[in-house]
């Protein structure tokens, strides 16, 4: 059970390690001015290699089909829907989930922009056991990822999928034989990571330039931080900081080759954005056109 690409390496294990009589993804979503249906990369994974897809608009309400096939195992890797307890209870082995953080901290839908927003040094895989609360279950492996600073959510992304699966291979043989160890989670200690408003984009030059910078990473390449400055709006893929005592906020500092902007605690030079509208550019690329004020 999986939707996004994040879950194609565990999926892909999946069809290596056992006989994968089905797979649960997301409806096909529309997309586009034309509106065309688009099939879940786990979709186009499972029709590749001939296996039945189920896509229920709400498992709560519909997994009959699944309760009929008797599967040993469930896994589920980024799927977006919450499983109720009556289908955990249906696979004799319970419901496996591959999750992308270090649990207890960042339960929920958003663990790696959390990471990077909150400026952790380290991030992970948690392979555990399902239960009906939000990634609550018992943890059966970790394996822990230290951040470089070059880090966005896209390699991150790209980085914790393949390890996902491998975690998932490495604990393959004791899950199967029902013999895989449960750690209890620490509650007291849980931290959430909820989904990614249009509010969290914003960039807020009132904050301190570090915290800037990790929202940059944490929304690159998608959905994309954004700034609004005097009357310019455009999404920020990479940028800077220098830090400055008695910063005067908002203030802009363009020159033919750099576009600084004054923040609570110093100046954030831009370097790669999208204007609104038009392809993501380098900043020099975007001046050589900018109608704007430069300094001398």
């Amino acid at each position: 059970m999986g939707t996004p690409d994040f879950a194609v390496p565990t999926c892909q294990k999946l069809i290596e390690l056992a006989d994968v009589i089905l797979v649960v993804t997301q409806p096909d979503k529309e997309v586009g001015r034309k509106k065309e249906l688009s099939m879940s990369p786990i979709k186009q994974l499972a029709l590749a290699n001939n296996i039945e897809v189920f896509q229920p608009p709400k498992i709560r309400e519909d997994f009959a089909l699944i309760k009929s096939l008797e599967p040993d195992l469930i896994v589920t890797c980024a799927y977006g829907q919450i499983l109720p307890q009556e289908l955990l209870d249906i696979p004799r082995l319970g419901c496996i989930n591959v999750h992308a953080s270090l649990l207890p901290k960042y339960r929920g839908s958003a663990p790696i922009q959390y990471a990077l927003l909150n400026g952790e040094k380290e991030t992970g895989i948690t392979l555990m056991y399902m239960d009906a609360g939000m990634d609550t279950g018992d943890i059966i492996a970790k394996e822990k990822y230290a951040i470089k600073n070059t880090d966005n959510c896209g390699t991150l992304h790209d980085i914790l999928s393949v390890m996902g699966a491998n975690l998932l291979a490495q604990n393959w043989s004791d899950i199967v034989n029902d013999c895989a160890k449960r750690e209890k989670q620490d509650d007291s200690m849980a931290t959430m990571a909820p989904r990614i408003t249009r509010e969290d984009e914003a960039i807020d030059l009132n904050n301190a330039g570090g915290d800037i910078i990790n929202k940059i990473r944490a929304l690159n390449p998608w959905p994309l931080a954004y700034l609004k400055c005097e009357t310019y709006e455009f999404k920020v893929l990479e940028a800077t900081f220098k830090a400055q005592a008695n910063s005067e906020v908002g203030k802009m500092e363009i020159t033919k080759n750099q576009f600084g902007i004054h923040v609570k605690d110093g100046i954030i030079y831009l370097q790669k954005i999208k204007p609104i509208g038009k392809k993501v550019m380098d900043i020099k690329d975007f001046l050589n056109g900018w109608k704007g004020k430069k300094d001398e």
